[in-house]
């Protein structure tokens, strides 16, 4: 029969006090320097552009739990349940992403996607504005993604007052 040895790990009062407080991180704690999680996160970053959305998942939320000050993190985690369908969850990681950054393009693009889906048409007039302010070219996917969104609305309310005005002089 064999046993699984588990290493405990003590951390003095002090130092677990800081860590509740919010003082200091796991990343902090553990010495992972932030060089060495954005090369865990790029891992990440690869499967979530290849489909490996669970494995991202996984990924992105042990970086959000050792850096929960990082928008990056909070962002890329946001996209992955954003992809998976998890709206809510992507909502709440986008919110976190901007509560660190609020200039976090790609967190306002998704959070908008979010709203645009929910109805919410001012705060995703709002975020894709933001969004489009700091990225005026749409160099980033999720700004293109956002333009194409916001050209698509714009064409389907064209084509429905078009659709209006006909069926209007029609009636007359």
């Amino acid at each position: 029969m064999s046993q699984t040895s588990q290493q405990q790990i003590h951390i003095p009062p002090q130092l677990a006090n800081a860590l509740l407080q919010g003082d200091v991180t796991l990343g902090q704690i553990t010495g992972l320097e932030q060089k060495k999680l954005y090369e865990i996160a790029n891992v990440g970053y690869q499967m979530l552009t290849s489909g490996k959305l669970e494995e991202a998942k996984t990924i992105y939320r042990g970086l959000v739990a050792i850096a929960p000050y990082d928008s990056v993190f909070h962002c890329h985690l946001g996209a992955v349940y954003h992809r998976l369908g998890e709206t809510d969850a992507a909502f709440e990681a986008y919110e976190q992403s901007l509560a660190i950054n609020h200039a976090n393009i790609d967190a306002l693009a998704g959070r908008g996607e979010i709203n645009y889906l929910r109805g919410k048409f001012t705060e995703a007039t709002n975020d894709f504005r933001k969004a489009f302010e700091l990225d005026p070219n749409a160099q980033r996917p999720s700004t293109q993604r956002a333009r194409a969104l916001v050209w698509s609305l714009k064409e389907s309310l064209e084509a429905q007052e078009n659709a209006e005005q006909s069926a209007e002089a029609r009636t007359k």
